[in-house]
């Protein structure tokens, strides 16, 4: 094994490590938060950016192999729906009331109700 291969094979497994430890927070973070707000944060922030960095863990592993652009594929599409996700559920739970009202610093439908 030579030095570039020990160097990207420590790469990868750091990618690995981080990437596991943001999405175990943000599994974490969906039991423990109180309101849909809080938990909807933890759902898209540091889970979007743990699978990012496992699935550029996982391709610095498979480089020059055909699997690579499923990786790059999964990616995109995290990327590309995750935002449109949590802003349908965000909207939908402050519409319904579903949130803690001790965490809003400002409440922009008050002047509609």
């Amino acid at each position: 094994m030579s030095a570039l291969d020990a160097a990207l094979r420590f790469l990868a497994a750091t990618l690995l490590l981080v990437g596991s430890f943001l999405s175990l927070t943000a599994s974490l973070g969906l039991v423990r938060f109180p309101d849909t707000l809080s938990r909807m944060h933890a759902a898209t922030k540091p889970q979007v950016v743990g699978l990012i960095l496992v699935l550029l863990g996982a391709s610095v592993l498979l480089r020059g192999h055909r699997d690579v652009w499923m990786l790059v594929l999964t990616g995109l599409f995290t990327l590309a729906t995750a935002p449109a996700i949590a802003h349908l559920i965000g909207r939908t739970a402050y519409r319904e009331e579903r949130r803690n009202e001790g965490l809003m610093l400002y409440h922009e439908r008050e002047d509609d109700l």
